[in-house]
């Protein structure tokens, strides 16, 4: 589907981009920043760190520390991200100092961050939402299951949580008392029964252009993304379009300037309502470094540096991306050679981490006109590469983070 896009003002594009954290989207920033001629340092907390392995520029240093954060972006045009952790009250003393430009900002940053605060502004702003409440006590995470006929509602920790960590499904308030010490509030949402779970992506960069990919379709696997297909299978273009359109109008409302990943369920009966979101490159579009005209992390640094966007166009019409979750064999190197061996279209990415059970340590995709062969295809290539051999496997659905 074409990419809505607006006319931005034309203006002088970022050259130095730093970027907070150094995991494997910031690694995966790396070759496009190259491609871009854009210089790109980051901040890790290790050398070994997955960015830090391939980045021609590192420092070493922590995302919470003021300092370490304000000598990055001395030597920088723009701040960007790796993940949404940075405190807020670090990049507004950048921005209220003139230091860098910081993208997404920390206004739009905080919905990311901060559950809470992202369901108050986007229940304020009408998009569709699970119901939900806010809960400072015991008390009221029993007064809030009481008021819910089925007598169980997910409880969310509002910061710090991903891939699986922080979400629970509870039926008493006993069920989170560990975590009143470390959270004075929570947030607690109706079980959705979702048919299936869906991501919408969308770029946007700061005069106002902005792109939209392919909703696609996610599989979690105990909690973690595991599957995705895109575009999602079984959406019609008018549905397509109508998802599109409600991830463009957050990234406007919420000013964001780069990736935002609108994360959402799908009913039976077609209602979609939003999970949570991410601002900046997401697991779900890891699928567009090799089968759309523009990768999310191209597309991510052309808007933060204001570049112009890419087209996000599909290059087959059909890809599958299989994240490949640590097992027990940890080294990779032998499986994947034998991965690709077997299957020559295979696209298969590393991420230099050490593998531990459930870890995401890499992904593969593949991309053509047979979904359901493509879906063969990735699915042999995880194990053969995760070192379980070419048995049959079927993926699993879990609750999503």
């Amino acid at each position: 589907m074409p990419a809505d896009s607006t006319p931005c003002s034309p203006s002088v594009p970022a050259r130095r981009i730093g970027v907070i954290g150094g995991g494997q989207l910031a690694r995966m920033m790396l070759g496009p920043a190259i491609e871009l001629g854009l210089a790109v340092e980051v901040l890790a907390t290790a050398p070994d760190e997955s960015a830090a392995q391939g980045a021609a520029a590192v420092r070493i240093g922590r995302h919470d520390d003021p300092a370490a954060v304000r000598d990055l972006a001395e030597a920088a045009d723009v701040l960007t991200f790796d993940h949404e952790h940075v405190p807020a009250e670090i990049l507004e003393s950048i921005l209220d100092e003139g230091i860098a430009a910081v993208r997404p900002g920390p206004a739009a940053l905080v919905h990311a961050q901060d559950k809470l605060r992202m369901r108050e502004r986007l229940s304020a702003a009408g998009h569709p939402c699970p119901r939900w409440w806010r809960a400072a006590s015991p008390q009221e995470v029993d007064a809030a299951l009481a008021a819910e006929t089925s007598g169980r509602l997910v409880a969310k920790t509002p910061r710090g949580g991903y891939d699986g960590h922080g979400v629970r499904v509870i039926s008493s308030s006993a069920d989170v008392a560990d975590w009143w010490e470390l959270h004075p509030e929570l947030l607690l949402e109706e079980l959705v029964p979702f048919a299936r779970e869906l991501s919408a992506q969308v770029a946007r960069r700061s005069g106002g252009e902005s792109a939209a990919y392919p909703v696609v379709q996610s599989t979690q696997r105990d909690g973690v993304c595991f599957e995705v297909v895109a575009p999602a299978p079984g959406l019609d273009a008018a549905d397509q379009e109508r998802i599109q359109q409600l991830a463009l109008h957050i990234a406007e409302d919420l000013d964001v300037t780069g990736m935002l990943a609108v994360e959402l369920f799908e009913t039976e009966d077609g209602e979609i309502l939003i999970n949570e979101l991410a601002m900046r490159p997401h697991n779900t579009g890891h699928w567009s470094m090799d089968a759309a005209v523009t990768g999310q992390f191209e597309q991510h640094l052309r808007a933060v540096a204001d570049l112009p966007l890419g087209s996000t166009a599909p290059v087959a019409p059909h890809a599958v991306m299989v994240n490949l979750l640590g097992g027990q064999e940890s080294d990779l190197a032998r499986g994947m050679r034998a991965a690709m061996e077997q299957d020559g279209g295979l696209k298969v990415h590393l991420y230099g981490k050490d593998v531990r059970p459930g870890r995401k340590v890499g992904h593969v995709c593949v991309a053509g006109e047979d979904l359901e062969d493509l879906r063969a295809r990735a699915h042999r290539a995880e194990r053969l590469i995760n070192g379980g051999g070419d048995a049959a496997t079927e993926t699993t659905e879990g609750a999503s983070a």
